[in-house]
Order: structure tokens, then sequence, then C-alpha cells
């Protein structure tokens, strides 16, 4: 098992994009090349900047990339309440999502903070 794949904000991260996958098949067809690719995008990015800074050889380096995945979180909330607001996810759905991702950010936030402090 690598290093990344043993870290909670990892695995969460995956989960939630499976997720995120199965919420945008239910998006209109013609939100197949802008929401429905924007969203799937934003969500995989999170989890593909772990294992990225994890890989790097400085702690700077991880944090930079860990950064980048709460880039792609923030992206990703905005782009869900997009779709909430057009009538894309439920409210049961769109709550699940946003309190993972608010759940994954705080587990990145305090990745962060550890990497920093060594």
């Amino acid at each position: 098992m690598r290093p990344h794949q043993k870290l909670d904000a990892w695995g969460k991260s995956v989960d939630l994009v499976v997720e995120v996958y199965k919420a945008a098949e239910r998006f209109p067809k013609e939100e197949k090349y802008g929401l429905t690719s924007q969203i799937r995008r934003a969500g995989v990015s999170i989890p593909a900047n772990i294992p990225e800074g994890a890989g790097r050889y400085s702690q700077n380096d991880f944090a930079h990339f860990l950064s980048n995945a709460q880039g792609s979180a923030s992206e990703l909330e905005t782009e869900l309440i997009i779709a909430h607001r057009l009538g894309y996810l439920s409210e049961a759905l769109f709550s699940q999502l946003i309190s993972d991702l608010e759940r994954i950010g705080r587990l990145i936030t305090g990745l962060t903070r550890r990497i920093r402090a060594n």
C-alpha cells in the first residue's frame, strides 16, 4: 500500500468522487460538456493532488499540492451549489455531498498543519 492510501483525506475524497459521478449521471444530457464535466474534474482533482504531493521530495511540495486539493474542494462546492440551484441535485443529496466535502476539507487542513509542523 502506498503511503497516501493510508490517509483519511485521500480515502474519503475518493469515496466522494464516486458519489459525485453517480450524482452527475442524473444531470441533463446538455450538461455533459458543461457542469457535469466541471464537477467531475474538480472532484477527481481532490484525491489526485494528495498522492502527487505525497510523492514529492519535500514537505513544502506536499503542502502545496494539499493546497491545490483544498482549492479543488472549494471549486467543487461552488459547482454543487449551482447544480442544486438548477434543480439537478435533491436537497438530501446536496446536503450529504456538502457535508462530506466539508469533512474532507477539515481532513486536508489537519494534514496540511501536520506537514507544515514537521
